[in-house]
């Protein structure tokens, strides 16, 4: 019988190889434990800050539809939030703009002031009647409670890019009650057409865990139902194109509707303060004549309602302008549920040309718009999803990747880099903002005032 000898050479590569394969399970379970430290940590912090800012959005709300005669004080409040924003926000006049500027090239820790201000200049405008949304303000908090930590662990800036993702997933994750959409909204937001996969389970743990801190808290969300969703058949599939279309174009109306009126403001205006106070007085006359406060503030009966009944079809073109106009004059807040609200009544209106239940309709435009706005096509179908259910999941997506493509290079987050163009005749934009690519002069001047 041949004897077979072994290779003591080959034998010691062998084992090196080895040990060398376990330790980099043993450096990701490092890597684990390191991160779930610190996302529990954002996600209890975040998680409890958007309870309480969701608590006291109810309470100014309830109030202010009430008391109707508060909206006449909206002047009164838009110039208080001007002034402090003006003499103390410093780099927090950024806002969102901050978080995925710090994403991209970090340079110092954003100031804790963010989350304060940001929360008191966004329950100002809705107690006093602006349009405006929430988002906004859940990823400032997010972002700047996170970021905080930078400190307390000594994080290198690839780490704080980390760390600033997972804050914003945690606020919006805990904000809506969408915790796999919100890791991919934090991975996605910052970058237009890539996705940072080593953060991808920091962003998922975040999320989970504010989403599940907020529940704790005992506050709820607002919870959505669409009863049939139809066969997919090829009428219903090129139906849902021509409406991801439109979608598309809608979130670009609104983008492009805010980049106006702040660069309006800004010319006719030169001192910032003012520009609220002036705006404010315009919110409160339109809102007074049209004798109605459907389209001021979040705007939820009014989504709600576009899923079980006809709504007027100028409605999502009024919610469009008033929340452009009201962001655009300086009030603080986001444009992610007037997005819902556009999308919703658009899609309402739609259902009453077009052969496709009315439900599924706003469900669709609920987040296609959204996807066109933000350009986040991927966490817009699986919030669909989370919120929705599966079944309408192929109409869901199409209508987003849809919008997104047909929204252009726009957004209502100016940083915004390009990463990877929507198509191949835009090659070129690959690298820029999308605010360097906008018509308004100055935008990120504009911001920064």
């Amino acid at each position: 019988m041949k004897k077979h000898y072994t290779n003591p050479a080959s034998s010691i590569k062998n084992a090196l190889r080895y040990v060398l394969s376990a330790g980099e399970q043993a450096a990701a379970l490092l890597y684990l434990t390191k991160w779930l430290l610190i996302c529990t940590l954002v996600g209890v912090l975040a998680g409890s800050a958007s309870a309480f800012f969701l608590v006291a959005l109810d309470w100014v709300t309830t109030y202010r539809e009430a008391n109707t005669e508060i909206i006449w004080l909206l002047p009164v409040g838009g110039l208080l939030v001007g002034l402090l924003y003006h003499y103390y926000g410093g780099d927090a006049n950024k806002g969102n703009n901050l978080l995925l500027e710090e994403i991209q090239k970090p340079k110092k820790v954003i100031p804790f002031l963010m989350a304060p201000l940001v929360l008191f200049g966004t329950l100002v405008t809705h107690l006093f009647g602006g349009s405006a949304g929430r988002e906004g303000t859940a990823m400032q908090m997010g972002g700047a409670i996170a970021d905080q930590f930078t400190y307390l662990f000594r994080l290198r800036p690839r780490d704080r890019k980390v760390i600033i993702i997972a804050g914003i997933s945690a606020g919006f994750a805990s904000l809506f009650g969408t915790p796999l959409a919100g890791a991919l909204f934090g991975l996605e937001v910052f970058i237009l057409g890539r996705i940072r996969y080593e953060a991808l389970l920091p962003s998922l743990m975040a999320a989970i865990i504010a989403n599940y801190t907020c529940h704790a808290w005992q506050v709820g969300h607002t919870q959505y139902d669409i009863p049939f969703v139809p066969e997919i058949t090829l009428e219903a599939l090129s139906l849902t194109l021509g409406a991801g279309i439109i979608f598309g174009l809608a979130g670009m109306l609104f983008s492009k509707s805010t980049y106006y009126f702040l660069s309006l403001f800004k010319k006719l205006i030169s001192y910032p303060p003012l520009r609220p106070f002036i705006g404010g007085l315009v919110v409160a006359t339109v809102v007074w004549l049209m004798g109605t406060t459907k389209y001021i503030g979040l705007g939820i009966p009014t989504i709600l309602s576009a899923f079980e009944e006809p709504a007027q079809w100028y409605d999502f073109l009024v919610k469009t302008f008033l929340t452009a106009f009201t962001l655009g004059a300086g009030f603080k807040g986001g444009e992610v549920t007037p997005l819902f609200y556009v999308g919703a009544t658009l899609g309402n209106a739609l259902s009453q040309a077009l052969p496709l239940p009315m439900a599924l309709m706003a469900g669709m435009g609920f987040v296609a718009v959204f996807s066109g706005a933000t350009n986040t096509p991927l966490s817009c179908t699986i919030m669909s999803i989370e919120l929705f259910g599966s079944e309408s999941a192929v109409f869901m997506a199409l209508a987003c990747f849809t919008a997104y493509l047909f929204s252009g290079h726009t957004g209502i987050y100016g940083s915004q880099v390009i990463g990877s163009p929507k198509h191949l005749f835009y090659g070129r934009y690959k690298g820029k903002t999308l605010s360097s690519l906008t018509s308004a002069p100055n935008f990120r001047s504009k911001i920064e005032d």
